[in-house]
């Protein structure tokens, strides 16, 4: 009887035990994705397009605005390297052919622009995983100049399409301008570096 006891006791400890555990990691786990999405609000509240922000990074594991940073950059790297497979093969595509001169020239300058958007987005992330301290202003400056410059090949593709109608413009327009919104959020976020907080030191 007493073993059956000494038994039970044990093992009402052990389901005691466990049961604390999960709470705790439960607890924590709440806190951390609730540090996050405080993170995310109060830092697309401002950016140039504040629901698209939260739409994007909503869902990222960033806990400082350096991490936010780099995401964004990532999301606009990601949507922009679409965007370029796709112009890529409708410029070599067969329906193209068909197309007048016009559109054939203006999708084959958004192929080399957006193409060149990609190149200084991946530079930009590039730079803000390896910050460093004695050299944190000049790298910044370099990732808004890389992101600025993203910005312009985007609207100098989209100006290439003004005389141009159809389908075609239809469809590049609306995948180059999402482009342009999340890097534009992506550059406020770069922005926001110029805090403190961004900084190396803090957490990636």
């Amino acid at each position: 009887m007493r073993f059956t006891l000494l038994s039970l006791l044990l093992l009402l400890l052990l389901l005691y035990s466990a049961a604390a555990a999960a709470a705790a990691g439960k607890q924590s786990s709440h806190s951390a994705t609730t540090s996050t999405s405080h993170l995310v609000r109060t830092s697309c509240e401002h950016a140039s397009y504040p629901n698209l922000c939260l739409h994007t990074l909503s869902t990222s594991p960033a806990q400082t605005p350096r991490g936010l940073a780099q995401a964004a950059v990532s999301v606009s790297l990601s949507r922009a390297r679409k965007v370029s497979a796709y112009l890529s093969q409708l410029s070599h595509s067969s329906e193209m052919q068909g197309f007048p001169k016009r559109q054939r020239v203006a999708v084959g300058d958004c192929v080399d622009q957006v193409s060149d958007s990609v190149d200084e987005l991946s530079r930009t992330l590039a730079e803000l995983k390896h910050l460093h301290e004695e050299t944190f202003r000049w790298q910044m400056s370099n990732a808004q100049t890389w992101m600025s410059a993203a910005l312009t090949n985007d609207d100098t593709c989209l100006d290439g399409f003004q005389e141009v109608g159809g389908n075609v413009k239809t469809d590049v327009k609306k995948k180059i301008t999402n482009v342009a919104r999340v890097t534009s959020n992506a550059l406020y976020m770069i922005n926001r570096l110029d805090q403190t907080s961004g900084r190396p030191g803090s957490k990636p």
